[in-house]
């Protein structure tokens, strides 16, 4: 009696344990070793300094501006009016930037040119992507083929052509335009691309991707058709 009583406990207690041990390897979280070695480590250090340091750098522009505009408003109120619609208007890209940048030039590869390939227009989605990449990197203003980029841009297939604010864009070659802040931007701007694979992606679609060397000087013009106020509403005067 009591040998079955001891091999019936014997049972639970296995199932038990069973049970708890099945329990903690469900929610124990597996254990991950980092596998980077230091100079990746490294790497990832550098990148994430430059972006606090670039993060620090806007913060004390910005500071710069309130000051300046808090300034302006205790000397003429209207002063400052004026200088904040001509700083939206450059932001939103309704003038003419003018101040350093660089040129990127999309033309057919020389593979397709010597094999006689018939070279198609560049898709709305490979040229959303590069804009996307430009975009990344801080640039101030782009051009696409003499169409300047705004926040409103729409960048579609329209009955088997690409278009750019709804103008068509030539076929290869055409040029595109990027603004930078500074020089020094530009640079920045240079290398980044130059090391970005968005140049892979062209050359599979039988396209060549060439950056310019940065310029001192590059002039991009105002977007020059009407902008869309569909969700702006006029506030009434004394509001």
């Amino acid at each position: 009696m009591k040998k079955t009583v001891y091999i019936r406990f014997t049972i639970i207690l296995l199932i038990v344990g069973f049970m708890i041990a099945v329990q903690y390897n469900t929610v124990k979280d597996p254990e991950t070793r980092d596998t980077r070695d230091v100079w990746e480590i490294r790497q990832e250090l550098a990148t994430e300094t430059q972006l606090h340091s670039e993060l620090l750098s806007e913060v004390r522009v910005l500071e710069e501006t309130v000051g300046k505009y808090e300034n302006m408003v205790n000397a003429s109120p209207e002063v400052a009016l004026n200088e904040t619609i001509k700083q939206l208007k450059q932001e939103i890209g309704l003038d003419e930037f003018k101040g350093p940048g660089l040129s990127i030039t999309i033309e057919p590869s020389i593979e397709s040119m010597i094999v006689g390939e018939q070279i198609e227009e560049i898709s709305p989605d490979l040229l959303i992507r590069l804009i996307n990449e430009i975009n990344r990197f801080k640039a101030e203003a782009v051009e696409v083929d003499g169409k300047r980029i705004i926040y409103s841009t729409a960048i579609r297939d329209v009955n088997g052509r690409t278009t750019v604010n709804n103008l068509a864009i030539k076929k290869a070659p055409f040029t595109i335009k990027i603004g930078t802040l500074s020089f020094e931007d530009a640079k920045k701007m240079y290398n980044q691309l130059e090391a970005s694979p968005i140049g892979d992606d062209f050359y599979i679609d039988n396209l060549r991707l060439t950056i310019g060397q940065p310029e001192n000087i590059i002039t991009i013009p105002a977007f020059d058709q009407s902008v869309n106020m569909q969700f702006l509403q006029e506030v009434p005067g004394g509001e």
